[in-house]
């Protein structure tokens, strides 16, 4: 079926006037695009990691273990930040060399971001690590 689908999208681009080398770019994007089913499991999905987010933090003992309690909101929200980074922004179906201009300096950030924390204590404190 996703063959029958390339190969009309790669016929209407040659119709429209496109080189081959264009039509076939055209079908290789059509092939790879999600469908609405996709999108509809990537919200469900992201509503029950929200859904288990908000829960976690009305679960007393949870809360009181603040180093379990940060490093599983934190997991939590890494894990949603990369579905959407990946699915709905396409990053996924995108070519190697956008993945790296985003990944890449992201990577830079983060580790920036920790070791400013660490060093001015803040994280270290709520881990755990400094008291």
């Amino acid at each position: 079926m996703a063959n029958d689908a390339a190969r009309a999208a790669k016929d209407a681009a040659i119709e429209a006037g496109a080189t081959p080398v264009a039509a076939q770019h055209a079908a290789d994007d059509h092939a790879h695009h999600p469908t609405a089913a996709t999108y509809v499991k990537i919200g469900v999905f992201l509503t029950a990691i929200t859904v288990a987010e908000v829960w976690a933090y009305y679960i007393p003992e949870l809360v009181a273990a603040k180093g379990l309690f940060i490093t599983l909101l934190l997991v939590m929200s890494a894990v949603k930040f990369f579905t959407v980074v990946a699915l709905y922004m396409h990053l996924k179906y995108d070519h190697r060399l956008f993945r790296a201009f985003f990944v890449g300096p992201f990577i830079v950030a983060a580790g920036t971001m920790l070791g400013l924390m660490f060093l001015f204590g803040k994280l270290a404190v709520r881990i755990g690590i400094l008291n």
